[in-house]
């Protein structure tokens, strides 16, 4: 038996507390929202305390997010150090595939490895990069990338996230097409605003790299004229959604497996999409870009599928699991679901729980749980936030 706080996300925050001896019934803090608030870590704080106060003034270990700079992995590592207990980091997007895992417990046998699709806008990676569009193993306490979208810049950082634009832009250069950019964005952003742009991601001028799916939605909303600057999370993913939703609704659309490569090391390149259509789109063509949203969600879809059947057949594996906040996209959701049930594969997916950041927690516990030999081999039923 062992107890195990987890402290969650950086957004959405929430915080859990799972008895190893009854996991069908983990206490969970309130939903904090996005750790960049002050109130909210004060908040999450209050509730860790509360949650260990509820459980006897005690846990076996301190779960936390690999980031180093959260507010909540300084919380966990100081709530350790004053409990004598262990602090666990667990990758974000292994905890995303476990939190999925401990909702089904022996419904599929946990002590198997399966492969997880992590789709989101962002996660701390082992190798100090963004990721965030991911095929894994994920093995109890250990978790292997073995796949994942092609990078691009984030000129300016985490600005990009807020501007998709600017992502239309790391789009460009990444097909070889910089010089482009300014003519392209002028008009929207400004002249000086497209050179300074165009002249950062030539050099590498603050311009990480992130794998994360999300920050591909970005892009083709920034190409396609859909979003310029976001005025509230996902609302450049939404608009794309909607306008694929739009079209795939009166057209049947197929797909063509030269949009996308991959290479022997697991990436999955979208830039053949890029180069065929999507830059050859006329934004001012509604239909004509509504019917680029859809073949890139179908595309997108595709290529995450065919590499990760081909590890399961490699790896002899039949479950896949799919967590992140970008499977609230009911096409992309449906397209994977559809793809690896055809190949034969066992698809789980959240149940009660949210299949982005809020239900993080459960997954950073259960990853914790198996890193100190506990298993939990029962299913975590309907979870209500306290």
């Amino acid at each position: 038996m062992a107890r195990i706080l987890a402290c969650g996300a950086f957004l959405k925050n929430a915080a859990c507390l799972l008895d190893t001896q009854s996991p069908a019934a983990p206490l969970w803090s309130a939903q904090h929202g996005d750790l960049s608030d002050p109130a909210a870590c004060a908040a999450l704080e209050q509730s860790v305390r509360t949650l260990l106060a509820q459980a006897g003034g005690r846990s076996d270990a301190v779960a936390h997010d690999l980031h180093p700079d959260f507010f909540s992995t300084h919380l966990a590592l100081r709530l350790a150090h004053e409990n004598g207990v262990t602090a666990i980091a667990v990758q974000h997007h292994h905890a995303h595939i476990a939190a999925v895992l401990a909702e089904h417990g022996a419904h599929h046998n946990t002590a198997s490895p399966v492969l997880g699709i992590a789709l989101d806008g962002v996660g701390l990676g082992t190798d100090g990069l963004a990721w965030g569009g991911e095929v894994l193993l994920v093995d109890g306490a250990q978790c292997e990338r073995v796949g994942h979208l092609s990078p691009l810049a984030l000129p300016g950082g985490d600005v990009a996230a807020r501007e998709p634009w600017r992502m239309g832009a790391a789009a460009l250069q990444a097909c070889g097409m910089a010089e482009q950019i300014v003519a392209r964005f002028a008009a929207a952003v400004g002249a000086q605003a497209a050179r300074t742009i165009h002249t950062m991601l030539q050099r590498g001028l603050n311009c990480p790299e992130t794998t994360a799916a999300g920050r591909w939605f970005d892009a083709l909303a920034g190409l396609l004229g859909l979003s310029v600057r976001q005025q509230q999370e996902a609302q450049a993913a939404i608009a794309l959604e909607q306008a694929a939703a739009h079209h795939l609704q009166q057209h049947p659309l197929m797909v063509n497996p030269s949009h996308w490569a991959i290479n022997s090391c697991g990436e999955i390149d979208l830039r053949p999409l890029l180069r065929s259509e999507v830059l050859k789109v006329d934004v001012h063509n509604a239909q004509a870009v509504e019917a680029a949203c859809a073949r890139f969600h179908l595309t997108l879809a595709d290529a995450l599928c065919a590499h990760t059947i081909a590890q399961a057949q490699t790896k002899q594996l039949g479950d896949v699991a799919l967590g992140g906040g970008c499977f609230f996209n009911r096409i992309l959701t449906q397209r994977i679901v559809s793809q690896l049930k055809a190949a034969g594969l066992n698809v789980l997916q959240t149940k009660s729980l949210s299949c982005g950041d809020a239900g993080l927690a459960l997954g950073q516990a259960w990853v914790a749980a198996r890193t100190i030999n506990i298993h939990i081999n029962t299913p975590v039923a309907l979870m209500e936030y306290a």
